[in-house]
């Protein structure tokens, strides 16, 4: 035996074999026990046979080891068997538990649909009298205690009328019975309607019974949801069509469903419905492709996209998403928006270049108290190093920075205080302090807190403002003082009418009481306190308004005489900062004084006027008589008349000579008197001024003879004309060479100069005679004033008079210079171009 196996052990695939034909035959064995026949018996002995042969084993160690062999064989096939069903009973089972979860969770879901609505639902399982009932039971019967609810439902008698319940009972055994569906309409005794529906489904008789109120409720409610969703589509459609902004909506396939009349406008469309039919679009293909490539992965679109509409360029948000069965998109414009920014951010640059041109020092810190933002005055003012502001500090480092430079005021506990300065941090207010600064500096630091968190510092050095504070306090007491020791009345009423400031000497003038000054009273109210004294309506009218007017402010000045006697000159003065100051001086003795003086004035004018008349009276009286005089005598030294004796033509000479001077003064003095009653004109012309030097001069020679005096001519011959009156000219020369003759001494030399420039003809008369004091110089020109100072110069003193007098009236002027002892010089400075001169005076 153990041959054998060792034999079947080294040849395995012969085993195999012989293990399959062992189990066949075995299987044959026990099934066909009772129906094999001889033949096939015989046939698998023969195969038997043939095998054991092949092994060297005799018949009954074959059949022992085909026995083994099939055991062995139908063990494992029935533990595969086994395993098998175990691994499909576990699925099944899974999935079964699954099914039920499933199936419990629809079945919530159609009970918690059903029940939604107050109702009662009765249901029959097939060959089942037993009813299953589910829903709210009072909505038919109210709770009973000791009562079974489902049987009082089942009783239909006990809630609806006789004839009711009898249909109802009716219908249900026939939907018991047959299947046969019913809907019915039952009134209660009580007057509730109810509907009743019965259907057979699945195998099982269902009863519903619901409320028709709250049938007719939901009904309605779903109308007015229907409504209301109408009204709302209408009014969102019409908001589309009215929006300034391209609305469209697209197919699935990419056409056109839906623009508004923007969308038609921005695409150059006929309208809405030519843009749908022509399917245009308003975005260029390639932000269309890029546009559906980010709607196909996500459900939204956003980005801002050029746009050309109408031939100019402009920028859009365009948003897009999936709707149902489609997508929708709008363009909203954003170049404003666009334009704005730019517009801010060129404003930020600006107020940042703006920071950096401030004297006052300006430090941003954001909202993690970093430096963000300095300007040079900071760094300026805190001598800090560029690269450290650069690196963004925080504010802890810089004041740690400035404090180990000694650039903070000190403190004794210096960490409570930077906590207290980074409470800006958190406030909502500005907030103001004072640094006082080892180095001697004040710095007047503002926190502000910024809306988007951080905090803004303004640093300014006010050491100077602080030092002009203290000195305008002072001088403040000084003006105080000095107002109020002065003789003269001075208040001071702001912009709103009320009293600020006054002196002592303003409430004694007024007799006023101090103490209500200083409750500050209106004008009027001092106007009605001072009416007593001065009671002029115009004048207080006119220092109210110089209080009060808004537009008018000028000074004004007045002179009030008050009851009392008393004149007081008063002037109003504005103010720069809008109030107006009071000034009242009691002028009554000096309004007397001029009173006085001008009485006298009056007085001296009056009597010079009188000498005037008086003059140009007498110079008219004398000269008729003195015109005869000359005549005769004229008519007597004529040979005509006869031969005189020597005495006699020496006597009619002294009366010519004397008639004729005496005829020039009286014309001279005419003259004067013309000039100033203003009748006096000029005839003019071109004059050569070498001709009138020498016509002057020719009246002058007989004197110059006499008192062997030297006339020099200093022109040149080529000096020309001007325009004036001739006469008058010659006139003017002729005094003033007669002038020097009489003051010059003899055996000595008088000059004439004549000199031209652009605009300006100069003659001028030198003498070497004594020369004019300096007290008598300024009365040279008055009339009938003649001083000889040692010289033979006698006359009425008028000459001089009627040369200014006749050069002012040409529009020039006259100079005098003279030195005592050396003499004197007279020039008169006439203008080439009279016209020219008249114009300019207008």
């Amino acid at each position: 035996m153990s041959g054998v196996i060792g034999s079947i052990r080294r040849t395995p695939l012969s085993c195999i074999s012989l293990a399959r034909n062992g189990l066949i035959l075995l299987g044959t064995t026990a099934l066909g026990t009772g129906v094999a026949t001889s033949s096939a018996y015989a046939g698998e002995m023969a195969v038997l046979d043939q095998i054991s042969s092949q092994f060297g084993l005799d018949h009954q160690e074959f059949a022992v080891l085909t026995t083994a062999l099939a055991l062995l064989g139908f063990s494992v096939v029935a533990a595969i068997l086994l395993m098998h069903t175990r691994v499909r009973a576990a699925k099944k089972e899974a999935r079964l538990r699954s099914d039920i979860r499933r199936l419990q969770v629809e079945a919530d879901r159609f009970r918690a649909l059903l029940f939604t609505e107050p109702q009662i639902v009765i249901s029959w399982a097939a060959g089942d009298d037993r009813p299953e009932i589910s829903g709210d039971l009072s909505l038919v019967l109210p709770p009973e205690p000791q009562v079974s609810q489902p049987q009082r439902i089942l009783a239909f008698g006990s809630w609806l009328p006789p004839e009711a319940a009898l249909r109802m009972d009716r219908a249900v055994d026939a939907l018991r019975e047959t299947g046969e569906s019913f809907l019915l309409n039952l009134t209660t005794a009580n007057g509730h309607a109810f509907e009743a529906m019965g259907r057979a489904i699945g195998g099982q008789a269902i009863v519903r019974i619901r409320e028709l109120n709250s049938v007719r409720r939901e009904l309605a409610e779903t109308s007015l949801r229907h409504k209301a969703l109408l009204e709302e589509t209408e009014m969102l459609r019409g908001f589309a069509a009215a929006a300034p902004w391209p609305i469209w909506a697209k197919r699935t396939s990419g056409e056109l469903s839906y623009a508004n009349a923007a969308y038609a406008r921005a695409t150059e469309a006929a309208g809405v419905a030519d843009a749908i039919n022509r399917d245009l679009q308003l975005l260029d293909s390639a932000d269309r492709v890029e546009m559906d490539r980010v709607l196909n992965d996500s459900a939204a679109f956003t980005a801002r996209l050029p746009i050309v509409i109408g031939g100019e360029r402009r920028l859009y948000d365009v948003h897009a998403l999936n709707v149902n069965n489609g997508r929708a998109g709008m363009a909203i414009d954003a170049s404003e928006a666009t334009a704005l920014r730019d517009t801010l951010e060129r404003m930020a640059d600006a107020h940042r270049r703006t920071l950096d041109q401030l004297s006052s020092g300006v430090a941003v810190f954001d909202a993690h108290r970093r430096l963000a933002f300095y300007n040079h005055s900071y760094r300026r003012l805190w001598d800090l190093d560029h690269v450290f502001l650069d690196g963004h500090p925080d504010d802890s480092g810089v004041l740690d920075r400035l404090r180990a430079a000694r650039k903070l005021p000190e403190q004794p506990d210096f960490r409570a205080w930077k906590a207290k300065l980074h409470e800006a941090y958190r406030a909502i207010e500005t907030k103001q302090d004072i640094w006082y600064l080892p180095d001697g500096r004040t710095i007047s630091v503002v926190t502000t807190p910024n809306p988007e968190g951080g905090v803004t510092y303004l640093f300014d050095d006010v050491t100077e403002s602080f030092d002009l504070a203290r000195r305008f306090d002072g001088l403040i007491r000084v003006q105080r003082e000095t107002l109020d020791n002065l003789t003269e009345a001075v208040a001071v009423f702001g912009s709103n009418g009320r009293a600020q400031l006054f002196n002592p000497a303003f409430a004694k003038m007024w007799r006023l009481s101090p103490e209500a000054l200083q409750e500050h009273p209106h004008v009027e109210t001092v106007e009605s306190w001072c009416r007593p004294l001065f009671d002029e309506a115009n004048t207080w009218r006119t220092l109210r308004e110089s209080v009060t007017s808004i537009e008018s402010r000028a000074a004004v000045q007045l002179k009030l005489e008050r009851k009392d006697g008393s004149v007081l000159d008063c002037m109003t003065l504005p103010l720069p900062d809008g109030a107006t100051m009071l000034t009242f001086q009691d002028i009554t003795d000096t309004e007397n004084v001029e009173r006085a003086l001008r009485e006298r004035n009056e007085a001296l004018e009056a009597a010079d006027q009188m000498k005037v008349d008086f003059v140009h009276h007498v110079s008219y009286e004398l000269r008729s008589p003195l015109t005869t005089i000359i005549g005769f005598s004229h008519f007597l030294s004529d040979p005509v008349t006869g031969p005189l004796m020597p005495k006699q033509a020496e006597y009619l000479g002294y009366i010519t000579a004397s008639t004729n001077a005496l005829l020039a003064i009286i014309n001279n003095i005419l003259d004067l008197a013309t000039i100033d009653a203003g009748a006096m004109t000029l005839n003019l012309s071109s004059i050569d001024i070498r001709k009138t030097i020498d016509a002057a001069a020719e009246g002058i020679q007989d004197r110059l003879a006499t008192d062997r005096i030297e006339l020099r001519i200093e022109a040149d011959p080529d000096i020309g004309s001007f325009v004036g009156d001739e006469r008058r000219v010659v006139q003017v020369l002729y005094n003033l060479l007669a002038n020097a003759v009489g003051f010059a001494p003899h055996d000595s030399a008088i000059t004439i100069r004549a000199r031209r420039t652009e605009h300006h003809v100069a003659f001028s008369v030198t003498d070497s005679g004594p020369g004019i004091p300096p007290d008598v110089k300024d009365k040279v020109f008055d009339w009938f004033e003649s001083h000889s100072n040692g010289s033979r110069h006698r006359g009425a003193g008028l000459g001089l008079s009627l040369v200014r007098s006749f050069v002012e009236l040409h529009g020039g002027r006259v100079y005098v210079d003279s030195i005592v002892g050396k003499g004197t010089t007279v020039t008169c400075d006439f203008p080439v171009d009279q016209a020219a001169h008249r114009n300019a005076a207008e």
